[in-house]
């Protein structure tokens, strides 16, 4: 046995990262292990945003504002740029403005930071804006945005370096038991194990992947290059595809009315689980975004009208300086259909944690605060 832990975590993306901090904070023994030589994952692959008022009333939002808590924290301590921008939801549509309204009147008891706002206020917080036919935005103060690409490798570093965490990249863990884990070629102990894998579902304990009903999430992306001029977006945009996608949305009654005008303007939408975010990261760029393709075997081929799409939407809500796009891409995440996470003991301090449905930057803190 090469070495002994008081905790392993299998997996270095955000939600393996934030299992090792906080056991790392309670002055544990830390090695942290991954197949690949950095964090290559969905972690990566995304908006880099942390995103509370996508969650749903009550235990995720309470989730999701922790995790932003040890977020800003992380910005100081591990030179994270991160950018408390906020959020806009905007309308432009009687059906849009009902739901915000709807969800507007509750928003202060069930916890969430946000209030209406007019076109013409939305104006002064976003030049990216499209004001013409808007009705109304939501304006939310809680959301935050990261650079995921930086982000991750800085965590993991500040780890490593401030946290005294091991890490061993290019190492995939092919065999666990209680009490070690191993590659097949060394062994390490570790009184307690967790495994983070994301989407790999195959390599360790795929019995109880395949009962818990998890699957695969694909989703395509883009991005533009830096604007000019030092151009700011703002708050991160969004509109009425996106109060579909949202569990805070949910128990909207006015949601019906929006779904089905969606589904019979534009079923590709829906079929390809299309909605579309803009943020903005600290090189200017702008990230675009994304559809949603679930299964097992989700296809490696991304499709051109997916992307042309998302940017024909785009255009309704928003414009900008730079539309050329620099780079394409797709990720993968793990989802289990009405659930928020898969935590599971499947062996004596053993532990599976994964499953958080795309929402792994914004709720991964907190929940490792919550399990380990």
């Amino acid at each position: 046995m090469k070495k002994k832990y008081d905790v392993a975590v299998v997996g270095a993306g955000i939600v393996g990262l934030a299992v090792a901090l906080t056991a790392a904070k309670q002055g544990k023994k830390v090695v942290v292990f991954d197949r690949s030589p950095r964090s290559m994952g969905a972690s990566i692959r995304n908006f880099g945003l942390i995103w509370p008022i996508g969650q749903s009333a009550g235990a995720n939002l309470d989730r999701a504002m922790r995790s932003r808590g040890v977020w800003l924290d992380l910005a100081e301590k591990a030179g994270i740029d991160l950018a408390e921008n906020g959020s806009l939801t905007l309308a432009y549509h009687d059906d849009e403005q009902a739901v915000l309204e709807e969800f507007a009147d509750k928003s202060l008891e069930n916890g969430y930071d946000c209030a209406l706002l007019t076109p013409s206020e939305i104006a002064e917080k976003s030049p990216a804006t499209r004001t013409e036919g808007l009705k109304s935005g939501l304006w939310s103060r809680t959301e935050c945005t990261v650079s995921s690409r930086q982000a991750l490798p800085q965590l993991a570093a500040y780890l490593e370096e401030a946290m005294g965490v091991d890490f061993y990249w290019s190492r995939a863990i092919t065999h666990v038991e209680p009490g070690h884990v191993s590659d097949f070629y060394e062994v390490w102990g570790a009184e307690r194990v967790y495994i983070c894998g994301g989407q790999d579902f195959e390599t360790l304990y795929p019995k109880t992947f395949a009962e818990s009903g998890i699957t695969r999430c694909k989703l395509q992306m883009m991005r533009t290059a830096s604007q000019p001029e030092a151009w700011k977006l703002g708050p991160s945009l969004c509109a009425g595809l996106t109060l579909r996608h949202y569990d805070n949305f949910a128990d909207c009654p006015s949601l019906a009315a929006v779904d089905a005008r969606y589904d019979l303007e534009n079923p590709f939408f829906k079929q390809w689980g299309i909605h579309v975010l803009l943020s903005q990261n600290s090189f200017g760029e702008l990230i675009i975004g994304d559809s949603h393709e679930y299964g097992w075997d989700v296809q490696p081929f991304d499709q051109a009208d997916i992307n042309r799409e998302i940017m024909e939407y785009l255009r309704t809500f928003a414009h900008f300086p730079d539309v050329d796009i620099a780079e394409m891409w797709h990720g993968i995440y793990p989802k289990i259909p009405g659930k928020t996470s898969l935590v599971q003991e499947v062996e004596p301090n053993i532990w599976v944690v994964n499953g958080l449905s795309g929402a792994g930057m914004t709720l991964s803190f907190g929940l490792a605060g919550e399990i380990v």
